[in-house]
This record gives C-alpha cells, structure tokens and sequence, in this order.
C-alpha cells in the first residue's frame, strides 16, 4: 500500500504540475506561430518572430521594463531597510510590549492588500505621491512577512556572538551590521525572490495608482496592449506575454540552484 500511494502521490504531482504550466507552454507556441497555427495545434507550421517585432512596435516596452525594475528596486531596498531592523528589535531588542506589537504585525498578514486599496489611495494622494514610483512601492515597504522572517533568521544567530561583539565596543547598528546582517544572507535571498517576483508581477494597486506611461509596470502596460479596443491576436498577445515573464524566467533557470538552498537555509528555527 505504501508504495502504491507513492505512485498516486507522484502522479498527482505530475498532473498539478502539467496543469499549472500549461497556460506557459500554449503562451509560448503561440507566440511563435500565427493565431491559426496556434489555435489547431499545427506541429508541422513554420515557426515566425513577427508576433514579437509586433508586440514590440506597439507600446513602449522599454519604458516599461524600465518602470518595473526601477519598483521592485525601490520596494526592495526599502523592505530591507524596514524588516531588517523590525526584526532585529522583535529578535534581540526587549521592550515594553514587545510580544503585543509583534502579533500586531503578523496580523497584516491575514488582510489581503486589496482590503487596503482605498486607504493607500488616499495617503498617496495626500503625500502628493500619485502617479510616481514610490507612491507605487511605499505600501509595500513594510512586510509582516519580511519583519517576521528576519526575526526568525536573527533569533538563530548565536548569542555568543552578540556578546562578543558588544565587548568590542560594538552598539546596536554595530552589532547588527557586523554580526546578524552578514549571517542572515541565505534570508536577505529567499526574501528578495520572493519580492521581486511578486511585485513584478503585481498587477491591481499599480493599475490604480499609475496614470501615465512614465510610471506604468510591466503589468499595467501588457493589461492596456491587450485591450479588446486595441484588437485581440492572441500570437501577438502572447509574445508580448513572453517578453515580460522572460526576465524572470530567465533569472529563475540561472539562479534555481540559489533559490532552493536559500530556501533550505532560511527555514523556520
């Protein structure tokens, strides 16, 4: 019996995973077939490039990728920045109330961001930030899951080393950039994969925020190309679908190996 579910257990993992890339696999014929070719499924059809020069003509992919790497930069550096220090005082800081204000954080991550919309909408637009990259990032620049992830990388470093660090003269930002920032780099990297993937694929907040090319991700600029009003070819649709996951598709193939170690080594202590 136990090698029989075993069986069942793989097979069901296999389907899960033709499923949840079928979608990626029929994106990436069609880009490289017309839309006829593509709908039958012709295996004979001549592969063709023109659905990418195309989609390229048609809105300004550079700005863009521009936009979308400038964001997830800037909620990244700011994420670190915020995380990094919540977690050190959650980990290794001991303050009144200190538990009560920590289960207020990991509270953020029941509400889903979407419930928060209106909120942020009206603080960006008080802070005159609309329509700019940063009002785009700033709600996102403190991370209950970040927070509680350094908390837990830095609750695993040796006290040892702390007090050592504090009889060489070290203070608190010392102690924290000499001993935990360095040791907690196995985390700084799940974590950061886990919010430039997200945020670059983030796709509701920014469509209400942004307002113009000069600030429009990668999300928003692929959402107004694919309009019903601009025309509907599923060929030139998926190209330009292609061109904006391959970055991460590309970092994902060359760094996978990093991605699951990191993983490994930022587990839960």
């Amino acid at each position: 019996m136990s090698g029989l579910s075993r069986h069942i257990e793989t097979l069901s993992a296999l389907l899960l995973a033709v499923i949840w890339i079928s979608p990626l696999v029929f994106a990436f014929w069609a880009a490289f077939h017309t839309t006829s070719d593509a709908v039958s499924f012709d295996l004979t059809a001549p592969w063709t490039l023109d659905n990418f020069r195309i989609a390229w003509a048609g809105a300004p992919w550079l700005q863009y990728f521009l936009n979308t790497f400038l964001l997830v930069t800037i909620i990244l550096i700011g994420q670190f920045i915020v995380t990094t220090l919540a977690g050190f005082a959650f980990a290794q800081v001991r303050f009144p109330g200190r538990d009560v204000v920590f289960i207020l954080v990991l509270m953020q991550l029941f509400i889903l961001p979407e419930v928060l919309i209106v909120e942020n909408y009206v603080m960006v637009s008080r802070l005159g930030l609309f329509d700019t990259l940063l009002g785009v990032g700033m709600p996102y620049m403190a991370s209950a899951f970040g927070i509680f992830l350094m908390r837990q990388a830095f609750k695993g470093v040796p006290i040892e080393l702390h007090e050592a660090a504090r009889v060489e003269g070290c203070g608190w930002f010392g102690i924290l950039w000499r001993v935990y920032v360095p040791l907690a780099r196995p985390t700084y990297l799940a974590y950061a994969l886990v919010s430039v993937s997200t945020h670059w694929n983030n796709f509701l907040w920014p469509l209400i925020v942004t307002n113009s090319p000069d600030t429009r991700p990668l999300t928003v600029g692929l959402s107004i190309f694919a309009a019903p009003e601009n025309g509907v070819d599923i060929s030139v649709i998926s190209a330009a679908t292609m061109m904006s996951v391959a970055p991460l598709l590309i970092a994902f193939l060359v760094f996978q190996r990093q991605f699951v170690q990191a993983f490994l080594r930022a587990g839960i202590k």
